[in-house]
């Protein structure tokens, strides 16, 4: 066998991690780019290694029966939901066996029964944040490019034309044109086009990224389960005449906004977390209602520019209900909520608890944990800004307590060894550990294990059509 070899009739079997498809050949396992788990495919090889082979789909002689009709016009260029070709109780079968697989043979943990994972009650319009980026070249699809060829018409008369999308996937300078995005609800659609549309009335430039020239950078949109909606429109410099046509744009046709915001970024690169925020009319943030875990009432979780919240508003409230019910609290328990971010799950669960205390690396987010332990009139909360590696120490629990319980939710990463190691000498009776990542989750899991055993697992699908997937496991301290 060689690379660009063909072979016919494959079955795909299963999925694997990061939504690759798996078949076998001759014993060795082939790693597929596009097909679906019960299909009979033709395959070209892209990699020849001697343990694995890796190759793509150039032709379909067989549908699998879990196959579905992609509901997004942009499927196969855009690289967001990747699953819609599969269909929905099938996804969950695959996430449920991928954070098996991740537990049992990365973490070689002794596990109790998983339970089924908890579907997402909503497949589409589920997120409350998009960010979408502006380019002054759109990406054509290779049947644009065909279709211009046959025209003869030469590339280099082939004007640019605008975007405001997507990237590609893996291409960090090209961006597709979206028409219409099944993620976000409304108005996040007619949002987008008609930032669109007045740029291209007005003759703002779009941003050049390999060029580093223009204007308009990128547009995140945030909605909540209040109605409210924020922009927040990122620039390359000073212009506001260009910048309050956009925003006045946006008002006048979109009177759900209540948070106009603007960034004036002249980096190389769109990110703004060290940048200022301008509100330039409107609250500069939003608010998130979210049920009490006990039923008595609801939550007020403020959502600014730069706030992490989960981005499924519905799941986040099933997976803080499950880290609450795992943690099994009677009241007298001091809670650590490691890598709290704003302090949604420490102001979730601070009624059934003595006290909790917040450990967060970003410093913004800890003053709005505080801000939403204010409003929602939560007195037993405490946190602290740092790296948690550096601020977890025995000075640290000197000063504010030895926990009973610790809940945890790091990062993809995962948890820093010298955490895991802290947690170990903290010695909680319980650790609850809500993670984003199963393989990094079996890591860290692994370690804990000197300790503690897994009594509950529960997968949790945030995001559907995705290869992701969440997953909430309690551990026991061994006594």
């Amino acid at each position: 066998m060689k690379k660009g070899d063909v072979i016919e009739n494959l079955v795909v079997e299963t999925m694997a991690a990061e939504g690759k498809c798996v078949s076998r050949l001759n014993g060795l396992v082939v790693f597929l780019e596009g097909g679906a788990p019960g299909d009979t495919v033709d395959v070209q090889l892209t990699k020849i290694k001697s343990s694995f082979l890796e190759g793509k789909v150039t032709a379909i002689k067989q549908l699998s029966p879990t196959r579905a009709q992609p509901f997004c016009e942009h499927f196969g260029l855009c690289g967001g939901c990747s699953w819609q070709h599969i269909q929905y109780e099938a996804q969950l079968q695959y996430k449920q066996q991928q954070v098996v697989d991740n537990l049992t043979r990365l973490g070689g943990l002794a596990l109790p029964p998983i339970l089924p994972i908890v579907p997402s009650a909503k497949t589409r319009f589920y997120r409350n944040k998009l960010d979408y980026t502006f380019s002054a070249h759109r990406w054509l699809t290779r049947e644009e490019m065909e279709h211009r060829k046959a025209q003869e018409t030469p590339a280099e008369s082939w004007p640019p034309e605008p975007a405001l999308g997507y990237h590609i996937p893996r291409k960090y300078d090209l961006v597709f044109d979206v028409n219409q995005c099944h993620l976000q609800p409304d108005p996040s659609n007619g949002i987008r086009l008609a930032i669109k549309d007045e740029a291209l009335k007005v003759g703002i430039p779009f941003f050049d990224l390999r060029k580093q020239i223009g204007f308009l950078r990128t547009i995140t949109i945030r909605t909540a389960n209040t109605g409210e909606v924020m922009i927040i429109l990122q620039v390359t410099y000073d212009k506001m005449e260009w910048t309050e046509k956009i925003l006045r744009r946006l008002e006048k046709d979109f009177p759900q906004i209540t948070s106009f915001n603007y960034i004036i970024n002249g980096k190389k690169n769109d990110t703004f977390h060290d940048l200022d925020i301008i509100c330039w009319k409107g609250n500069p943030y939003i608010t998130e209602h979210m049920p009490k875990p006990d039923g008595s009432g609801t939550l007020q979780f403020r959502v600014g520019p730069k706030s992490f919240y989960q981005t499924n508003s519905d799941q986040a409230y099933q997976l803080y209900k499950l880290a609450w019910e795992m943690a099994d609290l009677k009241g007298d328990e001091l809670v650590y909520d490691l890598y709290t971010g704003t302090g949604t799950i420490a102001n979730f669960v601070a009624a059934q608890a003595k006290k909790v205390v917040g450990l967060e690396y970003v410093a913004a987010a800890i003053e709005d944990a505080k801000v939403n332990s204010q409003i929602n009139n939560i007195g037993n909360t405490d946190f602290y800004a740092g790296d948690m590696k550096d601020l977890l120490k025995d000075s640290f629990l000197a000063q504010h307590g030895t926990p009973d319980t610790v809940i945890t939710d790091p990062p993809r990463a995962g948890m820093h060894e010298d955490v895991c190691r802290m947690l170990l000498k903290a010695a909680p009776q319980r650790i609850v550990y809500v993670s984003c990542n199963p393989a990094t989750q079996a890591r860290d899991l692994g370690i804990l294990s000197e300790l503690y055993d897994v009594t509950k697992v529960q997968p949790v699908d945030m995001f559907p059509h995705t290869v992701h997937v969440e997953d909430v496991v309690r551990l026991e301290r061994r006594n």
